[in-house]
């Protein structure tokens, strides 16, 4: 994995202005490589960002510390029944208010694949709590990158094509103050497929709902589906650019 995410490191200037490309600062490193019956998902980067997982994950389809063909080691998400089966246990949380990122430039990274067209990858709070939300999701196989403010300020893109085909992604979304840049890179990291831009700022994000990874931290698939992700992940990165 350390080969791949020097590669998106050579990457990443596609999306990033030149100043805050310069110096950013890691907030979370999550390899997903903890070995299976752990509760925690560890952080690498020395922040202290763990997360909490639950006891139940390997009976609802979260396997930990599994090999990835292609992938090296990382976690993988069962298939369950869209709307329709609530298993909390397959959502894994960082609770720490360190993952907000309040009004700095912000960028959140990490490789997955899959081949279902739908599902909340991962979110820091959730449509109707306070404090605004970071989402991604895939609509119709599509990726979607959304910041909101505690105000409502919106900025949301996703991308042309669909990256539900089974083989490996980086994807790579920048939350400037002139905007959002989302960047797709092929499963090394080395290939652009596609960048997308909206212009504007999304204000200030500051809310107390777990980093979640795998769908929603509260629903219950009657007035708040679940929109659980199925597939593997083999490594997330939070880095505050400025």
């Amino acid at each position: 994995m350390g080969l791949v995410l020097g590669l998106v490191a050579l990457a990443l200037p596609v999306g990033l202005a030149g100043a805050n490309a310069a110096a950013p600062s890691m907030v979370a490193d999550w390899e997903l490589d903890d070995a299976s019956g752990s509760f925690v998902m560890a952080d690498s980067s020395g922040q202290g960002n763990d997360g909490v997982i639950a006891a139940n994950h390997v009976r609802d389809g979260l396997t930990l510390g599994v090999a990835l063909t292609g992938g090296g080691t990382g976690y993988n998400w069962g298939k369950v029944k869209p709307n329709v089966d609530v298993k909390p246990d397959r959502v894994v949380k960082a609770p720490q208010a360190a993952l907000n990122p309040g009004t700095r430039d912000w960028e959140i990274s990490f490789r997955y694949r899959t081949t279902r067209p739908f599902g909340n990858i991962m979110q820091k709070g959730q449509s109707q709590a306070k404090g605004g939300q970071i989402k991604f999701q895939l609509p119709m196989g599509q990726i979607s990158c959304m910041f909101k403010s505690g105000t409502g300020v919106r900025r949301s893109i996703k991308t042309v094509n669909r990256y539900d085909d089974g083989a490996w992604h980086v994807v790579v979304c920048d939350r400037l103050t002139t905007g959002v840049t989302l960047n797709v890179f092929d499963g090394t990291g080395t290939t652009l497929l596609e960048t997308r831009h909206i212009n504007g700022s999304s204000g200030s994000i500051d809310n107390t709902v777990p980093f979640t990874i795998g769908g929603k931290p509260n629903c219950n698939q009657q007035d708040i589906t679940c929109d659980f992700f199925e597939g593997d992940i083999d490594w997330v990165k939070v880095k505050a650019l400025s």
